[in-house]
């Protein structure tokens, strides 16, 4: 089926794709937690690439510090969500605190593919054992700046990474044996205190975008 007329900046992910795959890039139903520096790059990849049907969750307001890393960031002292709407005005957004309270009350059903970009512990844990099927979540991509470390593996083959570390830890504590994936870097920490470089942020992203995408083709 041709492209509409208005459809037309996609026409070279079309070309890449096929048109029967294309479509089914477009009708994906996807959830993504947190549009920080990873999040708003898998959200910028998936929105470029076709995908129509994006949720977005987020409690954030923008500072100067994001500004380094995070797309929307111009928009200082604006609430995340708020911002990316206006750039990418198809998405639904959810101006909600992602904790455990919203974690247990939320329904993740309609959703084809849960990608998992915030940065709490204890809710990454949650998550992992509501929609483990349908997750893709990264760890921390803070004080590294070597984009070429970057892994995508199982939970329970990742390494070199203190939050990979600590969810492998308490899953196994919980029982919870089950499989899903995740991107995460075991380059070496850098620097003590939470520096980052979009090098290593943004590929993150776009790393859980490109899983994203693979996930869909192949489960269509």
């Amino acid at each position: 089926m041709a492209l509409e007329e208005n459809e037309l900046r996609f026409q070279r992910c079309e070309l890449l794709f096929g048109a029967e795959d294309f479509a089914k890039i477009k009708k994906a139903k996807i959830l993504i937690l947190g549009v920080g520096g990873v999040g708003s790059y898998a959200l910028d990849c998936l929105y470029r690439s076709g995908v129509s049907d994006i949720t977005v969750l987020d409690y954030d307001v923008y500072d100067e510090t994001n500004q380094n890393r995070q797309i929307g960031s111009e928009a200082v002292g604006e609430y995340k969500v708020e911002a990316l709407k206006k750039l990418y005005p198809c998405i639904t957004t959810i101006n909600q605190q992602m904790d455990m309270a919203w974690v247990t009350a939320y329904d993740f059903e309609p959703y084809d593919l849960v990608l998992d970009c915030a940065d709490t512990t204890k809710v990454k844990i949650e998550i992992a054992k509501k929609c483990y099927k349908k997750l893709i979540m990264s760890f921390g991509s803070a004080k590294r700046y070597d984009a070429s470390k970057i892994e995508v593996a199982s939970i329970w083959k990742s390494h070199g990474d203190a939050l990979g570390r600590k969810i492998r830890n308490e899953l196994k504590k919980a029982n919870f044996d089950r499989n899903f994936t995740v991107v995460f870097s075991p380059e070496e920490d850098k620097c003590k205190e939470k520096g980052s470089c979009v090098a290593v942020t943004g590929a993150t992203g776009l790393t859980v975008c490109s899983e994203a995408i693979k996930r869909i083709l192949k489960n269509s």
